[in-house]
């Protein structure tokens, strides 16, 4: 195993798919707040063909802003690539996710890849630089019938909406 000081590149993987992960988990928790453990405060970040957006608390407020009426959503990440170099890496991010939105009879599902650029920022691995480049979405009807066959959504999990 390669060493970085006293990391280890294997060190470094887990940390940045921890974060990865970490930063998929906290949107979908609704729980903003928690980006700034995985966001380095520089960061640059493109969603789709939308405006870049600057720093991580613009991040934060944008992404808050476009969830404001996200009843729930739920991403599927697959990490295929992270290539580690020092304190910098880079990773490629497989997304699938669904999200269904207040006063929307519909579900929505994207297909995506982040192309994401890392560094270690005071000991910890972070997001440098997000693009969220979009591949495929679609609308489908929410089909409640088996989510009422089987009693609802549920139970509710403290700190989820």
């Amino acid at each position: 195993m390669t060493t970085i000081g006293k990391r280890t590149v294997g060190d470094d993987r887990i940390a940045i798919e921890e974060v990865l992960y970490r930063y998929a988990s906290s949107v979908d928790s609704a729980q903003m707040h928690q980006l700034h453990d995985v966001l380095h405060p520089d960061l640059q970040a493109q969603y789709g063909n939308g405006e870049p957006v600057e720093g991580a608390d613009a991040v934060i407020t944008w992404m808050t802003d476009f969830t404001k009426t996200c009843e729930w959503q739920h991403h599927m990440l697959n990490v295929y690539h992270i290539d580690i170099e020092g304190d910098k890496a880079t990773a490629l991010v497989y997304h699938n996710s669904f999200e269904k939105f207040a006063g929307d009879d519909d579900v929505c599902f994207l297909v995506a890849r982040y192309h994401n650029e890392l560094v270690c920022h005071e000991g910890t691995w972070k997001i440098a630089k997000l693009v969220f480049e979009i591949v495929w979405g679609e609308k489908r009807p929410a089909n409640n019938e088996y989510i009422s066959a089987v009693g609802g959504r549920g139970p509710k999990i403290p700190g989820w909406p």
